[in-house]
């Protein structure tokens, strides 16, 4: 049998071992995926995903860099460029202002994930249309697991995106150090529930999970080479303007991405040789080349750089508490800037410091990797990273408690303001780097026992991923309030190019496929947007309202708020047989009483409320 020689020779001495070995590791990663998205997707459950989602979606039909779901803030921030750019003398009222009368501009993305996105759908059969009834429909599979195929799309392409990461850093490991520094990384990275959960999520973590690491392993290669004796290569540039684009591109992902420039800056000016200052004016020049079109973009739309993600410093602090500040028609903007910032920054780098530095990664890990950096290690490569790798993790700090929102609140951990879940690739590498020089310089009194505890260090660092397999099973759907086919159904009451107003609009606009309104913060700005600029056809709140705080939501707003409106209708409900038309009324600016816009209350809702324009469904009419 020559071929059976043939092919135990080619696995045993040919290298065919190696072949076998990558194989095994691609079944192991393509099997723990299917079984982990078997047993832990659940539909979007972030405001982020949904509204990029959306974004992407009105991308891909061709509708331009235009939103579904609208800030009240956003249109503040148009009319009032509008009236500029027009000469108009405020106050305008106009639907040509806000903009909200056909296709509203987003100028709260940054829009790298909502182009890949895009691009993804336009590729993929993507089916966002769920039927009402039976199992037929895509929000079901054939085992009776809830999932809305859009959604496990998108969780697909992150996950793509985070194999292409832990390659990256079995590449750096090695490069850095050795080939098993490089394995267990790659196999604890791979094992680290935390970015598993920000795969299912659909935010765009793991874009700019992969644009760190690219950027990691360029200032790698930039190090080697400007440490050579001689004149540098073009190479040497090329690498340069490569990681300024992969900087200019995280910043157009994440707005706060951007200010990692600055340790990039410093890391080249110390180690990057002779050509040192000549790089780093490459680097800024790149980035620029990014970043400034689509400054000036927004400068056009909106007269402000970043729209309302500028804004993020003044949000959740006393002057703008919750999402006040996103869902005001006018703010006030009168208040001690300084005070105001240098108490958030107090604040939330105290929490920082306190809660998610020593859970950075989801493990214990981290402490690793706050030790490992103190080591001194042989690598000049790996030694000079660690000046980078600090600067950085300092900066993000900084930022991260600047720029937290209410979005932190509702989800500490997966959110877009995370920041340092980016140091997740060297934390991994400089800890298992500290753990193996621990473990050489532990005596063990026979070898076996030395796999025993790299087998026992791997476990438990990855505990939170092993918890994530064990009982109980976690729910499909994140509900609540989040389920796709009781949203689609309540934006069915009205066209695409109708307005509604939630206190959920992302998913609405994602889910429903429905131009919505944030909920305002009082009845009378519904009023004011119904009269002046866009006919709203439908309140929709869910128990995001609904099971609000008693006190500081309903009874001290009760004549003004939105509580006094559901306490109205439920009032009327409680008469007797479900009544076709109820008349609500609402209290004008000038304190005088007047009839609320919608008149039909649909029943069938649990846990939500919804009021119509119109007794019947648009397709009946």
């Amino acid at each position: 049998m020559p071929f059976l020689q043939d092919l135990i020779h080619k696995l045993e001495v040919g290298g065919g071992m190696r072949s076998v070995k990558v194989g095994l590791a691609v079944l192991v990663i393509l099997g723990g995926a299917g079984f982990y998205n078997f047993r832990n997707f659940k539909n979007m459950s972030s405001q982020e995903a949904m509204d990029a989602a959306q974004l992407g979606r009105s991308i891909a039909q061709g509708k331009g860099y235009t939103t579904l779901f609208i800030r009240p803030f956003s249109m503040y921030l148009l009319k009032k460029h509008n009236e500029a750019q027009r000469g108009q003398a405020p106050p305008s009222k106009t639907a040509e202002f806000t903009q909200i009368k056909d296709r509203h501009p987003d100028i709260a993305n940054a829009p790298v994930y909502p182009l890949v996105l895009a691009g993804l759908m336009k590729v993929l059969p993507f089916d966002y249309a769920i039927p009402v009834a039976g199992k037929a429909s895509p929000f079901w599979t054939n085992e009776g697991r809830i999932r809305y195929q859009p959604d496990f799309l998108i969780s697909l392409f992150n996950q793509l995106l985070f194999f292409v990461v832990i390659l990256l850093v079995f590449s750096l490991a090695r490069r850095l150090f050795d080939l098993r520094t490089a394995w267990l990384s790659a196999i604890l990275l791979f094992t680290t529930d935390l970015l598993w959960r920000f795969c299912v999520s659909g935010q765009s973590t793991l874009l700019l999970l992969l644009i760190f690491t690219g950027l990691i392993w360029c200032l790698v290669r930039l190090e080697a080479a400007g440490g050579q004796p001689g004149p540098a290569g073009i190479g040497l540039f090329a690498l340069a303007i490569v990681a300024g684009l992969l900087i200019g591109l995280g910043g157009l992902t994440r707005y706060a991405f951007g200010w990692v420039m600055l340790p990039l800056l410093l890391f080249l000016v110390l180690f990057a040789g002779q050509q040192r200052f000549l790089l780093a004016a490459l680097v800024l020049v790149a980035f620029l080349v990014v970043m400034t079109p689509w400054v000036v973009r927004n400068f056009q739309v909106s007269g402000t750089p970043f729209g309302t993600a500028g804004y993020a410093l003044v949000e959740n602090t006393p002057a703008f508490p919750d999402y006040n500040l996103q869902r005001s028609l006018d703010p006030e903007f009168r208040f001690p800037f300084l005070r105001l910032f240098t108490q958030k920054l107090l604040v939330n780098t105290r929490q920082i410091l306190a809660g998610d530095l020593p859970r950075l990664g989801g493990s214990w890990l981290s402490a690793f990797f706050l030790v490992g950096l103190l080591v001194n290690l042989r690598q000049p490569a790996a030694s000079r990273l660690r000046y980078f790798a600090v600067s950085c993790l300092g900066l993000l700090i900084v930022i991260q408690a600047l720029g937290r929102t209410q979005l932190s609140e509702d989800s500490p951990e997966l959110n877009s303001e995370n920041l340092l879940v980016l140091m997740l690739p060297l934390t991994v590498i400089y800890g298992v780097r500290l753990f193996w020089l621990l473990l050489d310089q532990l005596e063990l009194p026979f070898r076996e026992l030395r796999y025993a505890v790299i087998g026992l260090f791997g476990l438990v660092v990855s505990l939170p991923m092993v918890f994530a397999f064990l009982p109980p099973k976690p729910s499909p759907v994140a509900y609540p309030p989040y389920y796709p086919p009781t949203i689609q159904a309540a934006a069915g009451w009205v066209k695409e190019s109708e307005l509604t107003m939630s206190d959920m609009p992302w998913a609405v606009a994602w889910y429903g496929q429905s131009q919505c309104l944030w909920l305002t913060l009082n009845p009378q700005s519904f009023v004011d947007i119904t009269d002046y600029q866009k006919p709203i056809q439908e309140l929709y709140l869910t128990n995001i309202t609904i099971e609000s705080r008693l006190l500081t939501h309903w009874i001290l707003a009760l004549e003004e708020g939105w509580g006094n409106l559901v306490l109205q209708s439920q009032a009327f409900v409680a008469q007797g047989p479900w009544p076709k038309r109820i008349n609500l009324q609402v209290r004008q600016a000038g304190g005088s009483p007047a009839s609320f816009p919608l008149h039909y209350w649909q029943p069938g809702w649990p846990d939500q409320f919804l009021l119509t324009a119109r007794e019947k469904w648009p397709k009946s009419e």
